[in-house]
């Protein structure tokens, strides 16, 4: 059982550090724990693909609409899988990398976000014998979740990137690219919250800007850009 230090136990100046510490080595641990128990990309693909054909989606909401959804993500993901490439100057930078690295994302079929950057992610990976995939599931995974959360909320896709020598974790992104990230607010704070339009015009945008400002977030993560 992991321990949970409470303000109480430790009075004082150091309280608030001793209280990140311990939060950081949970956290620390909770990715290790969900690492020796995730499943590859390429097992994760095969997922999607055949949820979407017995008309199924990952999680308890079987709805028609997580259905449909699980159906578009298993398309887009097949299309970013043949369209996507590391070019020569990005292939330069992962192969500097130096660090054996964990990428370990929470997901789920339905989510359209995920859809577009987890080939990304794998394609990164692929490129890099450095850089280890691995894939769990959002709802199945809800403690490590909510020590991921963003802005208060279980939003995925995340990217957690674990140091296996260092055994330490250097950064988390998601659920989407800065770009695709400052369009959301944007609509939020002109109509309070996603309208069917944005969420058109977001995968237009995906589609159009070719995958590549996940590729550069992803890079600025491991300190390669």
């Amino acid at each position: 059982m992991i321990k949970v230090t409470y303000w109480a136990d430790c009075p004082g100046y150091f309280c608030k550090n001793n209280f990140m510490e311990v939060l950081e080595s949970n956290r620390l641990e909770l990715v290790q724990e969900y690492i020796t128990k995730a499943m590859d990309y390429p097992r994760y693909l095969e997922l999607v693909r055949q949820l979407a054909i017995m008309g199924k989606s990952t999680g308890s909401n079987q709805s028609e609409a997580m259905v449909n959804y699980t159906k578009l993500g298993d398309r887009r993901m097949v299309r970013w899988e043949k369209t996507f490439k590391i070019n020569d100057e990005v292939q330069q930078k992962l192969d500097s990398l130096d660090s054996e690295l964990v990428f370990l994302v929470l997901t789920e079929s339905w989510c359209g976000d995920a859809a577009a950057s987890l080939p990304i992610m794998n394609k990164i990976a692929e490129a890099s014998p450095n850089i280890t995939l691995k894939v769990v599931l959002r709802d199945e995974s809800l403690d490590l979740m909510d020590a991921f959360l963003t802005n208060g909320a279980r939003s995925i896709p995340k990217l957690i990137v674990l140091d296996k020598a260092d055994d330490e974790i250097i950064g988390e992104w998601g659920p989407r690219s800065s770009i695709a990230t400052q369009m959301v607010e944007d609509c939020k704070r002109e109509h309070g919250k996603l309208t069917d339009e944005f969420k058109q015009e977001l995968q237009v945008w995906y589609n159009k800007n070719k995958g590549q400002n996940i590729l550069e977030d992803i890079l600025k993560l491991l300190a390669l850009e």
